[in-house]
């Protein structure tokens, strides 16, 4: 079996953290390299975005490729430029194929814009399409803070495009399947639920004093975590603003601890400085937490097991996540998790039993459930050991094996 698998907005190998890069970006990579142990062939296509890396890479090993197609300036781009690109995208997909000689037996895209290249290359390839979204528009409408997260009428077009003639469309969860119906009156019986999986081999408990050598002892005693991007929707504010209250309550006292973001660019001037990495540093000032809270930037994916293991408790507090690849990983760490109570988190994360769901918004509420953890040892190794043995039944053998049997299905049924 020959896959193309799409990705046109963001490589899979880039850094965790950045812009554009978080749950879909390990996704595509872990799914291409578990299919690779499996004997299926995959080249990831995706958009050039720097002329000096290599445009065909073998970094996912088993002789599967990610191939950068030149599709405008080979620089990011923001999404809404990214549309106009598309043609040129796929023109460099049919200039590949045809100076390799290959064929593909199935196209499996990501993102709604791969989804839109994924309808050209079925028309000119009659070759079934399987897509996921990740995101769905009009579910980040819901939620955006900002102008600035809005979305285009285009893509919520786009979104409806790839519901009609796609072959598949796979779900991380029954909720994502019920806002298909609902927000898209998507036909449901194109739907099929598979969740990601997460790389137990990579992410599995360390002892927490080896996992702190390797990070370096944070200037702390008790280390929480946050991994993701740095904008508004991703509720960053909600807990800086639970630790503040723990700090009013002088809790940092009796039992020093810290929180340390891992994404974004803290580093660069402050003019460079992105809008919400700005916003996010001024709290911490007006609150006097500029010693509690370390902003780290963006980390590696083999480096994310150490801080995992390294941390109490790993907090995501999202104001919407389709799934929450962080805090499934931080799961497989044996890491207690405090996670929103929305989208994909509220569907993985089982209150009380692998860690803590909370409402949006409520820093009340997040703070006691940091404190619980915090001060409570028997409570957190108790809800670590629970969420690192709840996180094996996503292992991606076992996923991966759910979509070869769907990618069967669909060949069979072309």
């Amino acid at each position: 079996m020959h896959v193309a698998m799409i990705s046109y907005h963001t490589c899979p190998l880039a850094t965790l953290g950045g812009k554009d890069t978080g749950g879909m970006n390990v996704y595509v990579r872990e799914l291409t390299r578990q299919l690779g142990r499996m004997g299926v062939r995959v080249d990831v296509f995706t958009r050039s975005q720097d002329e000096h890396v290599p445009h065909v890479l073998h970094d996912l090993g088993y002789g599967n490729r990610i191939v950068h197609v030149r599709a405008g300036p080979e620089v990011p781009l923001k999404k809404e430029e990214l549309y106009s690109y598309l043609p040129e995208f796929v023109d460099g997909i049919f200039h590949f194929i045809e100076h390799k000689k290959i064929y593909y037996d199935l196209i499996h895209s990501h993102y709604w814009m791969s989804g839109i290249a994924a309808r050209d290359l079925k028309k000119a390839w009659n070759t079934p399409v399987i897509h996921m979204f990740h995101t769905l528009g009009i579910m980040k409408q819901r939620v955006a803070r900002t102008n600035e997260e809005t979305e285009g009428v285009y893509r919520l077009d786009g979104e409806r495009e790839v519901l009609k003639f796609a072959d598949k469309i796979i779900a991380a969860t029954p909720a994502e399947v019920a806002q298909l119906q609902w927000l898209y009156q998507a036909n449901i019986k194109k739907v099929v639920v598979i969740p990601p999986g997460v790389d137990t081999s990579h992410f599995y408990p360390i002892p927490k004093d080896e996992a702190k050598e390797y990070i370096g002892v944070p200037p702390c005693d008790n280390m929480l975590l946050y991994v993701g991007r740095i904008e508004p929707l991703k509720g960053i504010d909600t807990l800086i603003q639970a630790i503040a209250l723990l700090h009013e309550k002088s809790k940092h006292k009796s039992l020093p601890f810290c929180l340390a973001v891992i994404g974004g660019t803290p580093e660069t001037t402050t003019e460079k400085m992105s809008a919400e990495m700005t916003r996010l540093q001024s709290m911490c000032k007006e609150n006097n937490l500029e010693d509690f809270i370390l902003f780290l930037g963006q980390r590696n994916q083999d480096s994310l097991p150490y801080y995992y293991s390294a941390a109490e408790a790993v907090v995501v507090p999202s104001y919407y996540e389709s799934f929450g690849m962080v805090a499934l990983e931080a799961m497989a760490c044996g890491t207690p998790v405090i996670v929103s109570q929305v989208g994909g988190l509220a569907f993985l994360v089982e209150n009380g039993i692998t860690g803590f769901t909370v409402p949006v918004e409520d820093s009340i509420l997040m703070a006691d459930c940091i404190e619980k953890i915090l001060y409570n040892n028997e409570l957190r190794d108790q809800l670590g050991k629970q969420a690192a043995q709840y996180a094996k039944q996503y292992s991606w053998d076992l996923i991966a094996n759910e979509i070869v049997a769907l990618y069967r299905k669909v060949l069979d049924n072309n």
